[in-house]
């Protein structure tokens, strides 16, 4: 479906991204990976990415906080594929405190990377999709790009900012052959989920159990987490020329969460 097309996926060496970018792969696309991790187990994990699905893939370790950084991946990405065909933005961190207790540091540093690294990657990538008449970008923002949780003031405000400049940027480039969505995730078994439950179990004063059935699973109606899987498929969807007419949306993914 992919094949000579070139796909960049930030936050790629686990979870969502990983699954994204694998499904890509699958489909014949190059690949550009980029996110944290030990050297050792990212380098085994690309190299197997690339032998099992017959394509190109490179790992840039880029921090996504800079925007020099992000300026010289695209630099790279672009120079080794001649154009990023689709872009991916799913990097992105989380910390949970009152507001008046958020700290400043955090708040910056959220913002940076969920919300500002994809308006880099996204001005960066436009031209070339336009020179091309063909170009697909995908953010991964949540359920809270629609809704509100408390104590996640900065993950909460940039996701809504995530939906907004999807909305903008695909009425820029409607005419352009670009499409410009965002997928909403409910609660998705992963890394960055896991991470956060024994903290949150603790801020809430409730077990880590009952953290999750009456807190997370409570949210969606379904009971289930999200799969990384299905959110890879939607983007792999998305992506492909079905999808031309689809653009400015946010598509919850949330087992009906925000259908409250």
């Amino acid at each position: 479906m992919f094949k000579g097309k070139t796909a960049l996926v930030t936050g790629s060496t686990s979870g969502i991204g990983l699954a994204i970018a694998t499904a890509y792969a699958r489909n014949g696309a190059h690949v550009v990976l980029n996110g944290f991790g030990d050297p050792a187990e990212v380098e085994k994990t690309r190299a197997k990415l690339a032998a099992d699905h017959g394509v190109t893939v490179h790992y840039d370790g880029a921090d996504l906080m800079k925007a020099d950084a992000v300026g010289a991946m695209m630099k790279r990405a672009l120079e080794a594929f001649g154009t990023v065909d689709i872009l991916v933005n799913n990097a992105g961190i989380q910390f949970i405190a009152p507001v008046e207790e958020f700290p400043p540091a955090k708040w910056d540093a959220i913002i940076a990377l969920n919300l500002t690294a994809s308006f880099h990657t996204i001005r960066l990538a436009v031209p070339g999709m336009k020179a091309k008449g063909w170009g697909r970008i995908i953010n991964i923002a949540s359920a809270h790009a629609l809704v509100a949780s408390p104590f996640k003031s900065a993950y909460v405000a940039a996701k809504h900012g995530i939906a907004g400049l999807t909305k903008t940027v695909a009425l820029e480039v409607a005419e352009q052959g670009i499409t410009m969505n965002a997928i909403a995730p409910g609660y998705t078994w992963t890394p960055l989920l896991e991470k956060q439950i024994p903290e949150n179990a603790k801020l809430r004063g409730i077990s880590e159990e009952q953290l999750i059935n009456d807190v997370f699973l409570h949210a969606q109606p379904t009971r289930k987490f999200v799969q990384v899987g299905e959110l890879a498929a939607l983007a792999v969807f998305l992506a492909s020329d079905a999808a031309a007419s689809i653009t400015g949306t946010i598509i919850p993914m949330d087992g009906g969460w925000t259908a409250h």
